[in-house]
């Protein structure tokens, strides 16, 4: 994968830092101010300068020429202001969902049954994703498409960030997040990998299974859900959020993928679409209890302070993935009804109400 063009002065900083290594590590311009990034959970350049960052953790690019830039000093310190100013701006949204952060004393006696009930709660009151209900019921086959694409830059990556966190973690936790991982990377197959199984259904659609396309096009705002988990991962101290970010993301899974299934029958679309959410439907139903209650409950019973963390996680997981589905629901909806919606403020308006939102379907 080649770097992706840059959309602004943020990621024009990091794209042009990557590319001037190792010949003039030095000679790149100075990023934009935090301070001009007004709501950084939907500004696509500000969400794409830290994709970029993170991706040289994962298979990072072919036109990087210098193996060290992942551990370039002046991007980590880029990476690190784009962090805080991400990890503030998720904490204000998670602050304005009080209804989905209960207050743990109330929930138990201990550590363990305390998270256990919070995240058994938000996650059954959070409803069906309103987006898998429009794959459901009314999206067209270019519709589909275009979420498969939108999606794509989650699911070519799937489970990948969650990896991080196995060695940061003990005990019956690490165990029980090796087993889900297991389950996530094929169960000792290749071909039922479960990024494999989600190209295998772009192939079928004649879509390309790269990853470049589809981040040159996703939302700012699909940038941020995916970010968001490697921000929890690959920082130790968030160990706990990243956990909790799992079990709510499992959770919230396998009913939304259910009504996709649906839709997706309805459009006739191949079969190798409906593997990948036949597969989720049962695979998911599964990881909810094993991520709730094998990860997340064994992970404070060994760590109690990690407890605020994981509602942490969780919530941030329903907040941030319910926006991205907001913009997804808005942009579809302003392409069938261009006169109604012109004008509308689509990440102003997502971002502000995205607290009561349910989260796009995994």
């Amino acid at each position: 994968m080649l770097l992706p063009e840059p959309c602004g002065p943020l990621s024009e900083h990091v794209v042009h830092t990557l590319r001037a290594r190792p010949h003039a590590p030095h000679a790149v311009p100075e990023p934009r101010a935090m301070g001009d990034v007004t709501y950084p959970l939907t500004d696509r350049d500000f969400q794409l300068a830290l994709w970029v960052l993170y991706e040289l953790h994962y298979r990072g690019f072919d036109d990087v020429e210098d193996p060290d830039a992942e551990w370039d000093p002046l991007l980590m310190v880029s990476r690190a202001a784009l962090e805080r100013t991400f990890e503030h701006a998720v904490r204000e949204l998670v602050r304005e969902a009080p209804e989905d952060a209960p207050t743990l004393t109330d929930l138990g006696d201990t550590p363990a049954e305390q998270v256990t009930a919070a995240l058994v709660r938000m996650t059954a009151r959070s409803g069906p994703s309103g987006v898998a209900q429009f794959l459901h019921r009314r999206a067209t086959r270019e519709e589909f498409c275009s979420y498969l694409a939108e999606r794509a830059v989650y699911h070519l990556r799937e489970s990948d960030p969650q990896s991080f966190v196995l060695p940061r973690i003990g005990g019956a936790a690490k165990v029980a997040l090796a087993e889900l991982q297991y389950d996530e990377y094929g169960g000792g197959r290749p071909d039922r990998l479960h990024q494999t199984l989600f190209a295998r259904a772009l192939t079928s659609l004649d879509m390309p299974t790269d990853l470049a396309p589809y981040v040159a096009a996703a939302e700012g705002a699909t940038l941020a859900s995916v970010n968001l988990m490697s921000l929890f991962a690959l920082n130790r101290r968030l160990r706990g959020a990243a956990m909790g970010h799992l079990a709510a993301f499992e959770a919230t899974s396998s009913l939304p993928c259910e009504r996709i299934l649906r839709g997706a029958r309805r459009l006739g679309l191949p079969a190798a679409v409906e593997d990948y959410y036949d597969e989720h439907v049962e695979a998911d139903a599964v990881h909810e209890q094993l991520a709730i209650r094998g990860i997340c409950a064994a992970l404070v019973e060994d760590e109690p302070a990690l407890a605020e963390d994981v509602v942490l996680g969780a919530t941030a997981c329903l907040a941030v993935d319910g926006l991205a589905g907001e913009v997804l629901l808005d942009g579809w909806n302003a392409r069938r009804h261009p006169a109604h919606d012109a004008g509308h403020d689509v990440g102003h308006d997502a971002g502000h109400d995205a607290g009561r939102r349910t989260p796009a379907a995994g």
